[in-house]
């Protein structure tokens, strides 16, 4: 039996938006269209209500794709029937997976936690493409930390569904018990952790905290990793015990 550690990707260990903006800046200029900051908000607006709109099965991750750029086209003010918008995205997710970057804290984090919880596996558990995560991950060299990574496009399904995890705690060999969901996000992590019924920490929690960790009923709350820390450490010597 090990400890699980089950971490989100994006703003978690990774800086997404970092990554993201490079590579938009990137694909905007090849298009000969301007990146400015008003127009990055906007895709980030328009990109994360569609992936909620994955999340819930209303949309395909191909639309996904397809739409999050015809709608940053479209508010360019360009005419996008004659544009490969696909070819774009391919283009954007290519560079981003060439630029990871770590979100600061990291590699002290990650050492402490190798030093002070030793029995402990970490592995990844991420919605998206994978050449996108896998490339990121050993971009920044996280890969040299991990047991494992679980990337929802190669699983046929994708967090917050039960069916993610239970495929997940299969593949690892151990109980729910030993596993623990560490997550940004309330809609994919921590809901995906109560529908599989494993223990939760919120990360950066933001909001109405004491609501939030009611609805969703989460176990923890983590606002640094230096609490994180502290939070698995605390799950660690529970199951050890």
């Amino acid at each position: 039996m090990h400890c699980d550690l089950l971490f989100d990707l994006d703003q978690t260990l990774l800086d997404f938006h970092a990554s993201e903006r490079l590579a938009l800046k990137a694909v905007m200029e090849d298009a000969d269209l301007t990146f400015t900051e008003e127009r990055y908000a906007f895709f980030k607006q328009a990109n994360k209500a569609l992936w909620l709109g994955f999340e819930k099965g209303l949309i395909s991750k191909p639309g996904l794709f397809e739409e999050r750029f015809r709608r940053l086209f479209e508010e360019c003010g360009c005419d996008t029937s004659g544009i490969d918008l696909l070819r774009i995205n391919s283009d954007f997710i290519d560079c981003m997976s060439h630029n990871g970057v770590l979100m600061e804290g990291v590699p002290e984090f990650l050492g402490k936690l190798e030093a002070g919880l030793p029995d402990a596996r970490i592995y990844i558990v991420t919605n998206g493409v994978e050449r996108n995560a896998l490339g990121r991950i050993r971009s920044t060299g996280l890969s040299a930390h991990l047991d494992g990574v679980f990337v929802s496009e190669t699983m046929g399904t994708a967090k917050p569904a039960r069916e993610y995890f239970d495929q997940v705690i299969e593949t690892l060999g151990d109980p729910g018990e030993c596993c623990i969901v560490i997550g940004d996000s309330l809609t994919s992590d921590m809901l995906g952790a109560r529908n599989a019924g494993l223990t939760s920490c919120w990360f950066m929690p933001r909001g109405d905290i004491p609501e939030e960790v009611k609805k969703y009923d989460i176990n923890y709350t983590a606002a640094s990793f230096d609490e994180l820390y502290d939070v698995l450490k605390e799950f660690y010597d529970k199951l050890y015990a």
